[in-house]
């Protein structure tokens, strides 16, 4: 597991994380990305959780990751709230991928999390990156979209055993993560000009985040 150390993000890194989170989803889910937009835009909102915003530094000083989080909603069939955590995105620079960096990312932020008394993370993604950090399918917890269906890709961890146990869930998402793409695309005007190309990778996320599990 390559050696970094963990800590919060400072106002002196934006500009360092949002390059690193360029270059860490480019081409991959779209031509482009949009994540490095969504990591400047989200530090201003009310939902953004400042002590979950996480880096990872090698021993010289070089950011090859980054974690943010928000809060999120589950609203059960009582219409009684929890406030649970969504986090997003999640870099690493691609030099360091496979190197246990997001592991490490995720699994300080977790002990975090419990600190902080948060009992449940929600997330969309891809379940072959994130079973083996102790997501299940949203399914099994019987949390739904606020639609009611079962996303495929919509993932759910206990922080805190047996909080979901017994009723039916709506997830509701933070606004933090509604954008308007024509500013996306002038925010990234600013940045060194990368090709937007197509990549297998983008029909797998296409197939992931279109299916639903039956009910």
């Amino acid at each position: 597991m390559y050696p970094v150390t963990i800590r919060n993000e400072a106002a002196c890194d934006y500009t360092e994380v949002e390059s690193l989170t360029r270059n860490a989803f480019w081409n991959v889910y779209v031509p482009g990305c949009f994540e490095h937009y969504l990591a400047h835009i989200l530090r201003d909102h009310k939902d953004f959780i400042p002590e979950l915003d996480l880096v990872a530094e090698t021993t010289d000083g070089k950011i090859v990751g980054n974690v943010m989080y928000t809060k999120s909603r589950l609203v059960n069939q009582h219409n009684t709230a929890l406030s649970v955590l969504t986090f997003g995105p999640l870099s690493v620079h691609p030099d360091y991928q496979r190197m246990g960096i997001s592991k490490q990312l995720l699994e300080f932020s977790f002990d975090k999390a419990i600190q902080s008394g948060y009992p449940v993370i929600v997330i969309f993604g891809n379940p072959g990156n994130y079973v083996s950090r102790g997501f299940k399918s949203c399914k099994k917890y019987n949390v739904h979209a606020a639609d009611g269906s079962y996303p495929a890709a919509m993932l759910v961890k206990e922080l805190v055993s047996g909080t979901l146990d017994g009723t039916t869930w709506f997830y509701h998402e933070s606004p933090a993560y509604a954008f308007d793409p024509a500013e996306a695309e002038r925010f990234d005007a600013q940045f060194e000009a990368m090709k937007k190309e197509w990549h297998p990778s983008q029909e797998e996320f296409y197939i992931h985040s279109h299916s639903v599990l039956q009910g």
